[in-house]
């Protein structure tokens, strides 16, 4: 004889929860990267040490950077910032592509951008 399996009410609560937990950090997700980037800012750190902040415009900007270790070349454009030009040896600093998200960044070897 087969026992019936039922799902208890404790179960029900259980998945109603994990469900609602779910659908608020995809709502608070989606918002978070389609709200409008008006007044983002680029923070630009070197050696953990503020370089410089920019706006992020839809003008394209271009920020040289020269240390002791070597170079970037910055462009800020379409509310975003990328590393357009390098001397790192692995490549690895064009991998980020445009950042234009808050909360987003580019850790580099030589410098930071983070975005708030």
């Amino acid at each position: 004889m087969m026992k019936k399996i039922g799902i208890k009410k404790a179960d029900l609560i259980l998945i109603t929860c994990i469900l609602l937990i779910s659908l608020t950090l995809l709502g608070v997700e989606l918002l978070r990267k389609y709200q409008p980037n008006t007044g983002t800012y680029a923070s630009i750190r070197i050696d953990n040490k503020l370089y410089k902040e920019v706006e992020l415009t839809d003008e394209p900007q271009i920020i040289k950077i020269q240390t002791k270790r070597g170079y970037d070349i910055l462009k800020v454009h379409d509310r975003g910032i990328e590393v357009i030009e390098s001397d790192c040896p692995q490549k690895i600093c064009f991998s980020f592509g445009l950042i234009s998200r808050p909360r987003q960044s580019m850790g580099l070897s030589i410098i930071l951008c983070k975005l708030f």
